[in-house]
């Protein structure tokens, strides 16, 4: 996945940029957002997953996103303001429904730099020990940081702080360039794979679905398939620098899902068509081969493509860094913006005489470094980053179905067809990500809530005892209780990484459409009325033009 920083983000001059970015522009913008470091891993854990039925789990993992990513394309055109995924919930539930999104965004976007450098440190194992390989429960294998893959990881992760710190504005004017090449290069390796070798009989001779669809929906959500094309958000993080909102912003969410999707899907059928059978003679969870730390330049290698396996040797390298670079700003202005919304320690809104948010940078790059202990590898951090930003992203299919009630009236240049047929579907998607992922990274992932709970409340006192004025909406807010609690009671009760068993393929699906249901009626049951909406919208775009003229990286 790669950076959906906006340009302001990236360091340029807003008023420079504001309402200069076309159609294609911001359709390019979203297309390079989505293709970053997790097709270099995703090809290779999904038919570990799903076996060649991985083709399935890319496909449906494209459609579930689609449907999230039309309840943003009519919020993007609603309210083109940049950080939309945090700010929306704030104008339709309140202060609460904000501070709780924000905390689960940040968490999502502050896992982003550490599990870039864990995928460069993979792809470079072929130089040094960096990483070294272990089997996991299942038979698939992982590859974890060394000791001095660790120290190397330190080093890197402040390497970013220091150059957001100095010199984002100059790495910024390379990022197009940057972009362009991430698209060359997945394009090249389709095309070198299946000219080069194509074995049909791998599609169905150790069988094409060898876990059931378990292990189709399970590589949805593990594999780092939801995680390849959650840079979508690019489309809507710019939307208040387009041109055109109502044409631009729907192309680009809609379109860069579905093209890279095709991508996605071309790029494992060559994966699989290119592997030898001996790769995977002992079956599909257990496939091996020499230097599989970097699956996709080992396979070049082995087809003689030796000037390939160079070029993804050096992507494997240029992708995570540009990638982790930017998401430490990324990270460090989603908990400047709480700050500045109030409900978030002031410090973490304090920026130098150059703009940064050094506080904020400097919170990002600590605990961003914690992750490396319970995280230690790619392949067992993406599940949790996935149901990090599943779960962020899940917001907004209920503020979509909320607003239409709220303000009826308002403008929509693009409006998603089917009544509440499409929010629900993106909701019930969202838990359904989630649920795959397994208990044992979802236990991970709600302990983090917890902790954000606690910060609430910490905030909340704090509040109190200034005697400070702030309306936390409780109620409106309210939903995210049962939804986020139910939600892991869910994932405790099912059958998936750890889980206790108790649910199964035939009955977590009705159990979690249920629950959709559920939650989805009470988020509109307990809305704002369209009075405080109003007021929070005026609100909130007075406080994004603050911010965009207050933070400048760089």
């Amino acid at each position: 996945m790669a950076a959906p920083a906006t340009s302001r983000e990236a360091g340029q001059d807003a008023h420079e940029l504001k309402r200069h970015v076309g159609s294609v522009g911001l359709l390019f913008a979203s297309v390079g957002s989505i293709i970053g470091s997790g097709w270099l891993f995703g090809a290779m854990n999904a038919a570990q997953t799903a076996g060649p039925a991985a083709i399935i789990s890319w496909a449906l993992g494209g459609v579930m996103i689609l449907l999230i990513g039309l309840c943003y394309a009519e919020l993007g055109t609603m309210f083109p303001l940049s950080g939309g995924v945090v700010r929306f919930p704030h104008i339709a539930f309140g202060s609460t429904a904000s501070f709780v999104t924000g905390w689960i965004t940040w968490v999502a976007c502050m896992s982003v730099a550490p599990i870039e450098v864990e995928g460069a440190l993979q792809y470079a194992t072929k130089y040094a020990p960096f990483t070294e390989k272990h089997t996991v429960a299942d038979g698939a294998s992982v590859h974890t940081l060394t000791g001095l893959g660790l120290v190397v990881a330190v080093v890197l992760m402040a390497v970013f702080v220091v150059i957001n710190y100095v010199g984002v504005r100059w790495f910024a004017r390379i990022n197009t360039v940057l972009v362009w090449w991430k698209i060359a290069i997945i394009t090249i390796v389709i095309i070198a794979f299946l000219l080069t070798s194509f074995h049909a009989g791998n599609f169905t001779s150790a069988g094409f679905k060898p876990q059931g669809w378990h292990g189709v929906f399970t590589a949805i959500a593990t594999s780092g398939i939801v995680f390849s094309y959650l840079g979508f958000r690019q489309g809507i993080e710019l939307a208040g620098e387009t041109d055109n909102p109502r044409r631009n912003v729907p192309i680009a969410v809609i379109g860069s899902v579905v093209a890279t999707g095709v991508i996605y899907v071309l790029l494992q059928v060559a994966f699989i068509g290119a592997m030898r059978p001996q790769d995977f003679a002992d079956g599909w969870a257990k496939v091996s081969f020499t230097d599989d730390f970097g699956p996709l330049a080992a396979i070049a290698t082995f087809l003689g493509l030796t000037w390939l396996a160079v070029l993804l040797y050096i992507d494997a390298v240029v992708s995570p860094a540009d990638t982790g670079l930017i998401y430490i700003t990324v990270t460090a202005r989603i908990s400047y913006a709480m700050s500045r919304n109030g409900n978030a320690p002031q410090a973490l809104s304090r920026t130098t005489n150059r703009g940064v948010p050094l506080v904020s940078m400097l919170v990002a790059f600590v605990v961003g470094l914690f992750l490396f202990l319970p995280f230690p590898s790619w392949q067992q951090l993406v599940g949790f980053i996935t149901s990090a930003t599943v779960l962020s992203f899940g917001s907004g299919p209920l503020v979509l179905a909320a607003m239409r009630r709220q303000l009826p009236d308002h403008e929509r240049p693009f409006r998603v067809p089917g009544g509440h047929v499409i929010p629900f579907l993106a909701f019930w998607s969202s838990n359904l990500i989630v649920y795959w992922t397994g208990w044992a990274t979802n236990s991970k992932l709600f302990v983090a809530v917890l902790i954000g709970v606690v910060i609430l409340g910490i905030t909340y006192v704090v509040h109190q005892r200034r005697e400070e004025p702030y309306d936390w909406a409780w109620r409106a807010g309210s939903w995210y209780l049962p939804w986020l609690g139910g939600l892991a009671l869910i994932s405790w009760l099912g059958d998936y990484d750890g889980g206790v068993g108790v649910l199964h393929f035939d009955t977590a699906i009705p159990v979690t459409l249920v629950f959709s249901a559920a939650v989805y009626w009470l988020a509109e049951h307990v809305r704002l009325g369209t009075e405080a909406v109003e007021h929070n919208a005026e609100q909130t775009r007075a406080e994004a033009e603050a911010e965009d003229e207050a933070v400048v990286p760089g």
